[in-house]
């Protein structure tokens, strides 16, 4: 492919927004890998009065880069320290009120990025260009934005008690709680030893 399809495909397959790659630096990124040798050019290809546009190809390099990148990507599982457990164990605040706000936002964001990505998905399967892996990929990352949204509604649910003194919610039952219709039907019993 040369850049311009290049570009196109990093368009239809919206991978600037999971990728980080831009249009713009699409061309930069060419020449590193070129230097890299992961890619080599192949050909310059004119069209008609339309400026040369190189094409390049992978090379054996960057087949095997691109194994070790999958392989590597496969191995990982996603660990506690992520940012936002960092800053409720150590940088939440005092102002239960000023975090609530602020998860509050974050919620908000993600539940537009959820709907974002499920918009391009159905957009690109009505055009059939998602392939069946793509379409696993985009229902994975559907699902991740789904179970965070979750965690934010329980943890609402969460802060909402701490904030008025109420007693929280074990996590099976704040889970039930975010159900419609649920209503609780029981007091709950304290832990053994409990006063």
């Amino acid at each position: 492919m040369h850049g311009h399809q290049l570009r196109r495909a990093v368009a239809l397959t919206n991978a600037e927004a999971w990728a980080g790659i831009t249009g713009g630096a699409l061309y930069a990124e060419l020449r590193k890998l070129d230097r890299d040798a992961l890619v080599e050019v192949t050909r310059e290809e004119q069209v008609g009065r339309r400026p040369a546009r190189t094409v390049y190809q992978i090379t054996q390099e960057g087949r095997l880069e691109l194994v070790i990148q999958r392989d590597a990507a496969l191995e990982v599982v996603f660990g506690s320290a992520d940012p936002v457990s960092v800053v409720l164990l150590f940088a939440a605040g005092t102002d239960p009120a000023e975090l609530a706000e602020r998860l509050a936002a974050r919620r908000y964001r993600i539940e537009a990025q959820l709907r974002g990505m499920v918009a391009e998905r159905e957009r690109l399967t009505a055009q059939g260009v998602l392939t069946p892996l793509a379409v696993a990929a985009f229902r994975r990352g559907e699902l991740r934005l789904e179970s965070e949204v979750r965690w934010h509604q329980e943890f609402e649910l969460e802060i909402t008690a701490l904030r008025s003194g109420a007693p929280t919610l074990p996590p099976a039952d704040a889970d039930r709680a975010l159900r419609p219709g649920y209503a609780p039907t029981e007091d709950r019993a304290a832990p053994d030893g409990a006063q």
